[in-house]
């Protein structure tokens, strides 16, 4: 589904990634580990397509299509989705109306016919349970006056209302205590398929607890330095990174 060959990118005259080689193919989740500064952030938003990220060298295919040829909205319908992990407020745009301009906008780029109101509405009830978010939630506009729980969940349910078939997770238990963090791994979890992809990237082994990945990445100075199972994930969580950069030296 996604390869990324040989990735350096950068922000300004900073180079952040050096040399990022990673496969992901349909049906795999893989987590991304590492310090702060490491690349794991930079890397979800070179995926993206965010304009700040300059990529100097390397390539990103996704499904076999040019992914750096791409534009941000481009990639987005081409089933391309990021939880962020400070999601932002967008005052006077109601969840309601933004949902339906979001699923219709994709379902267009599609070949589809936009979403009937009622069809709309009923699939917008059936997603919001997933992740038991409030029905009051979706009259208010975007993210205004949410809980950073509620933020959090609004992420994963306009997920599902996208169906991306590649999901990229950016520090979503940040900020989220048990309850919360277990609501939205079952309402991702859910969502899962043998056609869908995710990246998820965290500090923490408790996310992955409940979003079980295939495979765990470590990022150091850019690089991915290390990968392995689920274990390794555990593993970092009791002895942090130390042994790794030793490993490395």
């Amino acid at each position: 589904m996604l390869e990324i060959k040989n990735l350096h990118a950068k922000v300004g005259d900073k180079e952040i990634l050096k040399g990022i080689t990673l496969t992901i193919r349909d049906g795999e989740i893989h987590a991304l580990m590492g310090t702060n500064g490491a690349g794991k952030s930079t890397l979800s938003n070179v995926i993206v397509g965010n304009p700040a990220y300059e990529v100097t060298e390397g390539s990103i295919t996704f499904n076999g299509q040019d992914l750096l040829a791409m534009s941000t909205e481009e990639r987005a319908h081409a089933g391309i989705f990021m939880s962020f992990q400070a999601p932002i407020e967008i005052p006077g745009v109601s969840m309601t109306n933004f949902m339906r301009a979001a699923v219709n906008a994709r379902r267009e780029a599609l070949g589809k016919e936009p979403l009937k109101s009622t069809d709309f509405l009923k699939i917008m009830r059936e997603k919001r349970k997933l992740v038991e978010m409030d029905q009051k939630l979706m009259n208010r506009s975007v993210n205004e006056g949410f809980s950073g729980g509620e933020r959090k969940r609004n992420e994963i349910f306009q997920m599902a209302m996208l169906e991306p078939t590649f999901c990229i997770l950016d520090e979503t238990d940040s900020g989220l205590d048990v309850d919360a963090l277990r609501i939205v791994a079952e309402g991702f979890n859910k969502l899962r398929t043998a056609e869908t992809s995710a990246i998820v990237i965290t500090h923490y082994q408790r996310l992955l607890d409940y979003i079980r990945p295939d495979f765990v990445h470590v990022l150091i100075g850019g690089r991915i330095v290390k990968t392995g199972t689920a274990e390794l994930a555990q593993q970092i969580e009791n002895q942090g990174f130390d042994w790794i950069k030793e490993e490395q030296a």
